[in-house]
């Protein structure tokens, strides 16, 4: 009879064991398809900000074109009228050559302009683990580059204090930051449209405000990033990507994002120079 009982006891054991095993594999299981889930809308975003820049060139490149194709026509309007002089027609070859020249350089500022943010875009990815990037999203878009970061990761709760816990990715967006010296970066701090109930803070622009003054400060003293390429600045929840009606649209909104730009002065000098012969 105990020998009966003990064999009894061995197979509800293993059975219990075996249920237990496929419940964490079933969690596993359901864990990794999140991932991956977060994994393809990510890169479906960034897809879709790739063929928006791509018709925004495409945009200045029709207009560009249309413009050569108007003085293609009064040019040869001016060949076809009797007694047209040379002079203005050398004046409208000109202008078309002009125009030619102009696009073949809008070309090329952007594609430069595209490659510099794919390779920032690509560094900044590649020193971040696996772990971090749970807590930033990085995207390009239009020739800018947004990482943003969550407010759970960044700040202890209910504040604009900097957590222990956002020290290493911080440290490793500042090295990305450091290494690209000609851009400048701008901190924008994003709450939802929950009022705060603090005696020491406002509103939510208050919040905002604070929290992206707390990462330019982290930034500046403990990862030794220039200020003069610091800008703090919030935007209260004034500026939701989600909707706030549910509690994941109200923790998406709830963001501080570093916006990454070549500094206006270069760009524009950039933009203005002469094309290349």
């Amino acid at each position: 009879m105990k020998k009966v009982f003990f064999i009894a006891a061995i197979v509800a054991g293993t059975i219990s064991m075996s249920s237990c095993v496929s419940k964490k594999v079933l969690e596993n299981c359901q864990n990794e398809n999140k991932e991956l889930n977060s994994q393809y809308q990510s890169t479906r975003e960034s897809l879709a900000a790739a063929n928006a820049r791509i018709s925004s060139l495409l945009d200045q490149l029709n207009s560009c074109k249309s413009n050569n194709d108007a003085l293609q026509a009064s040019l040869s309007q001016s060949l076809s009228t009797s007694g047209a002089n040379s002079v203005n027609i050398a004046k409208l070859v000109d202008q078309i050559n002009e125009s030619n020249k102009y696009i073949r350089h809008l070309v090329e500022v952007k594609s430069k302009s595209d490659s510099l943010n794919l390779v920032l875009t690509n560094n900044l990815t590649r020193s971040l683990s696996k772990e971090d990037l749970k807590d930033v999203d990085i995207q390009v878009l239009k020739g800018v580059v947004y990482i943003s970061l969550s407010d759970n990761m960044l700040y202890k709760s209910g504040s604009y204090q900097i957590s222990e816990a956002a020290g290493s990715t911080l440290s490793k967006i500042a090295k990305i930051i450091m290494d690209y010296k000609d851009y400048d970066v701008l901190i924008e701090g994003n709450t939802d449209n929950v009022p705060i109930s603090q005696t020491n803070i406002r509103n939510n622009w208050d919040l905002s405000c604070l929290r992206a003054s707390s990462v330019v400060q982290a930034l500046q003293n403990q990862y030794g990033v220039d200020p003069k390429r610091l800008t703090a600045g919030g935007r209260g929840e004034y500026n939701p990507i989600a909707d706030n009606d549910t509690e994941k649209g109200k923790s998406t909104n709830r963001r501080t994002q570093i916006i990454i730009t070549p500094k206006l002065d270069q760009f524009m000098e950039l933009i203005g120079q002469a094309p290349k012969e």
